[in-house]
C-alpha cells in the first residue's frame, strides 16, 4: 500500500497543474519560453497610469495587482504571449 501511495500521489499532483490557481481566468499560453517578460507588461501598464504592486502567474496568465490612475485597486489578468487583457469569471461565494 505504501508503494502504491508513492506512485499515485505524484501522478495526481501532475494531473492538476493549476491546483494553486484561483480559477478567475485561465490562459492557453503554451511553454513559458514563448511568453513575453513580466517587465514588458509592467511597462505597458505604467504608461497607462497604473502603479504595479505585483505580477505573478496564475492559471497560465499574468495576474496583476495594481492601483489605477485614480488610486483604485485592480486585480487583472493578461495573456502572457499577447499581453492582452483576459476576461475573468466572478468569484463564487
Amino acid at each position: 500500500m505504501k508503494r502504491l501511495n508513492t506512485v499515485l500521489l505524484p501522478l495526481l499532483l501532475l494531473a492538476v497543474p493549476t491546483a494553486g490557481a484561483t480559477g478567475l481566468a485561465t490562459c492557453d499560453s503554451g511553454p513559458e519560453s514563448g511568453w513575453q517578460p513580466k517587465e514588458a507588461l509592467s511597462k505597458r501598464l505604467v504608461a497607462q497610469g497604473w502603479k504595479i504592486r505585483q505580477i505573478k502567474v496564475d492559471g497560465g496568465c499574468y495576474e496583476v495587482y495594481a492601483l489605477d490612475g485614480q488610486g483604485s485597486r485592480i486585480e487583472a489578468y493578461f495573456h502572457p504571449v499577447t499581453l492582452d487583457p483576459v476576461p475573468t469569471q466572478s468569484k463564487k461565494k
